[in-house]
């Protein structure tokens, strides 16, 4: 379980970014920091593993706080995935990889099997562990992001926008792979992005931020299409859009899911 307890950051420019947050994280489960620029949402993800160290407060895993930590061993223990998925490209896939647990001190080989596995978790074929990032797709490299992330097994996936700098298509694909590894791995995943879609689809818990890290409301996304907190919360998630606005519709003896303006979003499984 990841708690923040009265969480706020200021940068040394006097810049602040957060106020005062607070919020638990339960085990186990996807929460979903969702915001514009500028709201908190990386600098609250960068505190669980202290690559972002807080002005005042504190965040906790499992009731320790992390400020007592070293943060390399701290770091270590955490998987962490970003955008453009920042892969070293003068290193093949495999040993990109298995750079968490090189750097941990395992073996070359154990590394490497360990590196391939991961690489079938995140279902790429084993013949492109030996290209480099560079003769890989957008996102292919982003499954070897997620693929090194989750090489050490660690109990917490930290995300950073890692679906944001790839086309709609592999986007989708790459949601939909995330759900199936929350299924099979059971990790706590704390994911940031700035698409109210995406953070309805992937999470579990949905925290809504305005600018300084102020929470606007937290819950499940049924709760918060079902009762929006108030107008922001209601124009952010597009509450009142006719695309949100969904009505069954008979169509030659099928149920078609219509939204206000009589565009089809679906058909009932019959």
């Amino acid at each position: 379980m990841i708690e923040y307890r009265g969480v706020g950051k200021t940068f040394p420019d006097g810049t602040e970014a957060v106020r005062d947050f607070g919020l638990v994280v339960p085990s186990h489960t996807t929460t979903v920091f969702v915001g514009t620029s500028g709201c908190g949402k990386t600098t609250l993800l960068r505190m669980v593993n202290r690559m972002v160290d807080p002005s005042r407060g504190s965040v906790l895993i499992d009731d320790v706080d992390v400020a007592t930590r070293n943060p390399v061993e701290l770091r270590r223990g955490i998987g962490y995935v970003m955008q453009h998925a920042g892969l070293l490209p003068h290193r093949r896939v495999v040993d990109n990889i298995a750079t968490p647990l090189r750097l941990a001190g395992v073996g070359r080989r154990e590394a490497r099997d360990r590196a391939m596995q991961a690489l079938h978790t995140v279902g790429l074929d084993e013949k492109l562990a030996r290209r480099y990032p560079a003769q890989l797709s957008g996102g292919q490299q982003q499954r070897v992001g997620v693929a090194r992330g989750l090489v050490a097994d660690p109990n917490i996936l930290l995300m950073d926008e890692p679906f944001g700098a790839v086309d709609p298509i592999v986007r989708d694909e790459l949601q939909h792979e995330l759900l199936r590894l929350k299924r099979e791995l059971d990790k706590t995943i704390v994911f940031v992005t700035h698409d109210i879609d995406e953070a309805f689809l992937l999470g579990d818990q949905v925290v809504i931020l305005r600018v300084g890290g102020e929470v606007a409301q937290v819950g499940t996304p049924a709760e918060i299409l079902a009762h929006p907190a108030d107008p922001f919360v209601r124009s952010f998630v597009g509450a009142d859009r006719a695309s949100r606005t969904l009505h069954v519709k008979e169509v030659d003896g099928r149920q078609v899911i219509v939204d206000d303006d009589g565009r089809p979003a679906g058909v009932l499984d019959q």
